[in-house]
């Protein structure tokens, strides 16, 4: 079945915003994003790492990874390949060939609405991969899918060049052009909450904390 290719590549915003998240935690960006953005109910699968870069969107068919395979022939530096894979976890869509193919391509990692297998690989390494399950069961290779349009993660729309931002707490995705303000939004509330926590150790807090 055919696979849609709506763009080859996606925009990248300017180097210092996207690496101005790595050192944001997910939960100040939600915060600053009315808590309403973000992917529910996947989780890492890695030994570690923030995961921070542009969108490279893939829709699937459920269980079924022909268009991923199109895809990893298309990604590069600095993409976060997200695909939305219908939150179905009867079959894994990505293992470990298809993590050490985004490797070599130097995709920035995984963010998969269905399942992966081969866990061990993805614990044992660095390599961002979030996903909603684990199973043995291997994919469909049939199609169709699309590539670079916008998808549904975990209940979250994310268009091709959203930044995407995963830690241990989680994924949040938001449009580029508006990273620039909620960086600084974000870099606020960081420095709020680490001198509420400089209170606190100093025996000085005065119950501020959720009021300002």
């Amino acid at each position: 079945m055919t696979i849609t290719i709506a763009a080859n590549g996606v925009p990248k915003p300017p180097a210092d915003i996207i690496e101005g998240f790595r050192g944001a935690p997910t939960s100040v960006i939600s915060d600053n994003l009315a808590r309403l953005s973000g992917a529910v109910g996947l989780k890492p699968y890695h030994r570690g790492g923030k995961l921070v870069g542009t969108a490279f969107t893939v829709r699937t068919r459920s269980g079924d990874n022909l268009a991923i395979h199109r895809a990893l022939e298309l990604v590069g530096p600095g993409d976060v390949i997200v695909v939305d894979g219908g939150g179905d976890e009867t079959r894994a869509l990505v293992g470990e060939i298809m993590k050490n193919i985004a490797q070599w391509r130097k995709a920035e990692g995984y963010v998969i609405d269905g399942a992966i297998r081969d866990v061990a690989a993805f614990a044992a390494d660095d390599f961002p991969c979030f996903a909603r399950a684990v199973i043995h069961r291997g994919p469909y290779k049939n199609g169709p899918g699309e590539i670079n349009v916008p998808v549904s993660i975990g209940g979250s729309v994310v268009s091709p060049g959203d930044i995407v931002v995963g830690d241990e707490d989680g994924v949040v995705s938001f449009p580029a052009p508006s990273a620039a303000a909620l960086l600084d939004a974000v870099r606020a509330q960081i420095a709020r909450e680490e001198e509420t926590l400089k209170t606190i150790r100093e025996g000085r807090y005065q119950g501020s904390y959720g009021k300002s």
